[in-house]
């Protein structure tokens, strides 16, 4: 991806009349238009103005990134301006005739993406039907009348890098660096405009079209590896020459702040990779193995993309018991689960039901994730001292109404925690455990006295991700039934649902998956279970109480969900063992 992602030498004349579309002449400046319409306050589009005078750019772009309005509102009130029609591009599969009509660098350059032709028409989406000096240049290009409709910037820029990249692909790359007769180098890759800058930023922006959570660069003798995980499942991708690893390695390390010429020791960096109009924060590590560096890139998800908490896919009344625990002023919200398991979306979702404006909030992160406006985030450093229980040390001297920690680790940490839960303040954090009664003879392991569990620990939820079915080649699965009778799972409720399994389609890659879905676990600690935690009572005493409350285990809940056709029973059973 080149930085012409974010170029401004497009001009954005909101206010300059288009030789066929309507005029506007006369009309009020667009910010004033869009006050009197109710969009903006006189306040906000005065700060507006301020910051455009003072960064440049244009109005409308200011407006969105200070998110005052969204670039769909601005899109919705410019086409209405221009009479274009606002199509949706997000899902859009152009055809390479088509994208070839228009270089690539001009669909950046110029925000749009050409959607159809017939005959001598052109049909092109953009965000400014108002931008006639980008109509005049592709008229002139491509020798075609120019029809516009309309469309957000963000999907129009998410759409050209879906689009553009599939027409060059990793193997065009990979071969233009063979044939080119030089064996690349590590300084040939590490900078500039070559092909192996071009190869690192496809490998990466296909793994996040593909909503892949980490990419793994895996040295071998001959061959480098390129696998994904996605959906949680680890899939071959690409297999590239060991010749290209040095320079590959190189350019990896370089973008994201490593030290090049270091490949003894272990080595963690960041990057933010420009997709679309996204930035996608990642995260990477590099390891010295006996072939070479391995390399594994974590591609963190993008704060607008997270889900909210009503997102998540807790059961109704446990998610208003949940949420009623969020808004107290004191407690502690436990979330378990192995690594990977969603919990850290979890926490963030929580939080965000949380006032933050009424409310101070503080976290402790190894490392820091996501970036949350109004909410104080400290990462964990180890090398100057800054571990989990010297950081909730400090953070407890600087007022914090609620504070979220990464994960309780050691005994200090958990006391702290546990204790600060109890002075006024509201803890959430993670812990690595199997279930959520799990949960408390944990604690009990780590040092905590049983009392204090009890009058501290307000909510434990346990979860899992599960794949969830492709809607497009899902099939009924009858013998599902017979699975779950067979293990003695199967209730009245469950007798009459129709459950499915996974078939395979272009849309999921073959593997009958696309996206996931959590399961959960939610243990709400009242007064009933302050005396068998006080006397150390077992996990089965604690399970059966678990059950009569009525509280669904992470199996049932799964069961559930596949009942209602989001996931397959084999997919429960292999996430969550019988």
């Amino acid at each position: 991806m080149t930085d012409s992602v974010f170029d401004n030498s497009a001009p954005l004349s909101y206010d300059v009349p288009s030789s066929e579309g309507p005029s506007v002449t006369n009309k009020l400046p667009l910010g004033e238009r869009l006050v009197d319409e109710g969009y903006l306050t006189q306040e906000q589009l005065e700060l507006a103005l301020k910051v455009k005078s003072r960064n440049g750019g244009f109005l409308g772009e200011v407006l969105v990134k200070l998110g005052f309005i969204t670039d769909q509102v601005l899109t919705d009130y410019l086409a209405a301006e221009t009479h274009t029609k606002v199509i949706d591009v997000s899902q859009m599969v152009i055809d390479d005739d088509l994208l070839n009509l228009i270089p690539y660098e001009l669909a950046l350059k110029y925000k749009l993406l050409p959607v159809g032709s017939k005959g001598q028409q052109l049909t092109i989406a953009m965000s400014d039907a108002f931008n006639i000096i980008a109509i005049d240049a592709l008229e002139k290009l491509t020798r075609l009348v120019v029809d516009v409709v309309s469309a957000p910037e963000s999907e129009i820029l998410d759409a050209i890098e879906r689009n553009y990249t599939q027409g060059a692909t990793i193997d065009d790359t990979i071969s233009r660096l063979m044939e080119s007769g030089i064996k690349p180098t590590e300084e040939e890759g590490v900078d500039g405009e070559s092909p192996m800058v071009r190869l690192v930023d496809q490998i990466i922006a296909l793994g996040i079209k593909q909503n892949a959570t980490d990419i793994h660069f895996e040295p071998e003798e001959k061959i480098l590896r390129v696998r994904m995980r996605i959906d949680g499942i680890v899939r071959p991708e690409v297999l590239l020459p060991s010749d290209l690893r040095p320079a590959l390695t190189a350019r990896i390390k370089l973008i994201s702040g490593m030290n090049v010429t270091e490949k003894r020791v272990p080595q963690d960096g960041r990057a933010r990779f420009h997709f679309g109009n996204r930035d996608v924060d990642l995260r990477v590590s590099a390891l010295p193995t006996s072939q070479g560096e391995s390399i594994v890139i974590r591609i963190l998800e993008s704060a607008d993309n997270r889900p909210q908490f009503s997102q998540l896919g807790l059961p109704a009344d446990q998610q208003a018991a949940v949420k009623k625990i969020l808004e107290q002023p004191y407690g502690m919200v436990l979330v378990t689960g192995p690594t990977g398991s969603g919990k850290t979306t979890t926490l963030y979702a929580g939080l965000s039901e949380i006032d933050s404006v009424q409310r101070t909030i503080f976290t402790l992160e190894d490392p820091v994730e996501y970036a949350m406006p109004q909410i104080r985030q400290t990462p964990i450093r180890a090398d100057v001292g800054v571990t989990f229980a010297s950081g909730l040390r400090s953070l407890l001297r600087q007022d914090p109404d609620v504070i979220l920690v990464g994960e309780v680790r050691d005994q200090e940490t958990a006391e702290l925690a546990v204790r600060a839960s109890m002075t006024g303040h509201l803890v959430l954090s993670t812990l690595h455990t199997n279930d959520a009664i799990g949960a408390i003879p944990r604690l009990v392991d780590m040092g905590i006295e049983p009392y204090l569990i009890a009058s501290s620990l307000s909510v434990v939820i346990a979860q899992r991700l599960l794949r969830r079915l492709c809607h497009e080649c899902k099939e009924p699965h009858p013998q599902s039934n017979q699975t779950l009778a067979d293990l003695d799972l199967c209730d009245e409720v469950d007798k009459h649902a129709t459950y499915y399994k996974a078939s395979g389609c272009t849309t999921c890659s073959g593997t009958g998956y696309k996206g996931r879905i959590a399961i959960y676990e939610i243990l709400i600690l009242d007064e009933d279970f302050h005396e068998p935690i006080v006397s150390r009572a077992n996990t089965n005493v604690l399970s059966d109480l678990f059950k009569a409350k009525g509280f669904n285990t992470m199996l049932e809940d799964g069961i559930l969900k596949a009942a209602q056709g989001h996931t397959s029973i084999d997919e429960v059973l292999r996430v969550v063992k019988t």
